[in-house]
């Protein structure tokens, strides 16, 4: 497990966090959508995951029971569909059983590059090689990519404080 417990307004992530592309203040303090989350950064420092898990009458897209990742970047922190299903069991640990709308992301396909795949562009295909799925789009265009629970990995802790921070990795 690389991943380390953090919190909405940690300053060691908060640069990962700025230069996410779907970043809404950069520079805040806060860094995660109001609600119920788990914020994980790496060993290293150099990955961010955000799991939202907002209650269903505020969400206005079809997924509203599903976890939610709201915020990925990894910038050289190791193999990202690694840590993107690494990310999943530690949610798994946190919050317990999934919804049974699994996990969901989305993809703004305006602000990201796609991979070339087989001579095709594909959107989100780290989270294609964890497992994800496609699963449509919301209103706004926006792709969607699931991972339901029986594609999970089992649940594993994440690092309760940053080793990074404390010094207890090299």
């Amino acid at each position: 497990m690389r991943w380390c417990m953090s919190h909405r307004a940690d300053r060691a992530a908060l640069g990962l966090a700025d230069r996410h592309y779907n970043r809404q203040k950069v520079g805040s303090p806060l860094f995660v959508p109001p609600g119920s989350c788990l914020v994980l950064l790496s060993d290293c420092g150099n990955a961010l995951w955000v799991t939202s898990y907002p209650k269903a009458e505020y969400v206005k897209h079809a997924w509203a029971r599903a976890w939610v990742c709201s915020a990925f970047r990894s910038e050289g922190a190791g193999v990202a569909s690694v840590l993107i299903r690494e990310a999943i069991a530690a949610t798994r640990d946190f919050y317990g059983e999934p919804p049974s709308m699994g996990m969901i992301t989305f993809v703004d396909r305006a602000k990201v590059r796609p991979t070339k795949v087989r001579g095709e562009n594909v959107w989100g295909w780290t989270y294609l090689k964890a497992g994800f799925r496609v699963a449509g789009e919301t209103k706004g265009g926006l792709l969607a990519l699931q991972m339901l629970p029986p594609d999970m990995p089992d649940a594993a802790p994440a690092h309760q404080q940053s080793v990074l921070r404390f010094g207890l990795f090299a």
